[in-house]
């Protein structure tokens, strides 16, 4: 899986002018499943993102956790990150997984992370999403798990 994450101040998702999503402090996950990626893929994932130590403590540092923030995860499914364009101007997706892959490993990358943080929000899988962000530091984080 492909991820960028955006340690965010805020962060929202509309959907048709109606908010599917919207945390406070924490992460804004873009995800993109591969082909060869499968629901063990999506636990390691999040595992990580839940651990990885980004946020300031005390003293500044980037040493704590979302798991130690109690942050927001807002996670929203973006098939454009595996775009390939070594190939001339029009970027190709083929390194995506196929649609109903990908929406059932998002499902599941959502089930996850629910399962194991209590403050998740979330985009539509195939919608056309308008992502509002303030980006915090800025900090972003690209990451593929597989």
């Amino acid at each position: 899986m492909i991820t960028v994450l955006q340690r965010v101040r805020e962060a929202r998702v509309e959907v048709a002018g109606r908010v599917t999503g919207q945390i406070g402090p924490g992460f804004l996950m873009l995800v993109c499943a591969e082909p060869g990626d499968t629901e063990a893929t999506a636990e390691k994932l999040i595992a990580k993102v839940l651990k990885l130590r980004v946020f300031s403590d005390e003293a500044g540092k980037m040493n704590r956790s979302l798991q130690d923030t109690g942050g927001g995860l807002l996670i929203v499914s973006q098939f454009t990150l595996a775009a390939d364009t070594s190939g001339g101007n029009q970027p190709s997706f083929t390194g995506a997984a196929p649609a109903e892959q990908g929406r059932r490993l998002y499902e599941h990358t959502l089930a996850c992370a629910r399962q194991h943080h209590p403050h998740v929000a979330c985009g539509e899988f195939g919608a056309d999403m308008q992502v509002h962000l303030v980006n915090d530091g800025p900090v972003t984080i690209p990451m593929r798990m597989g």
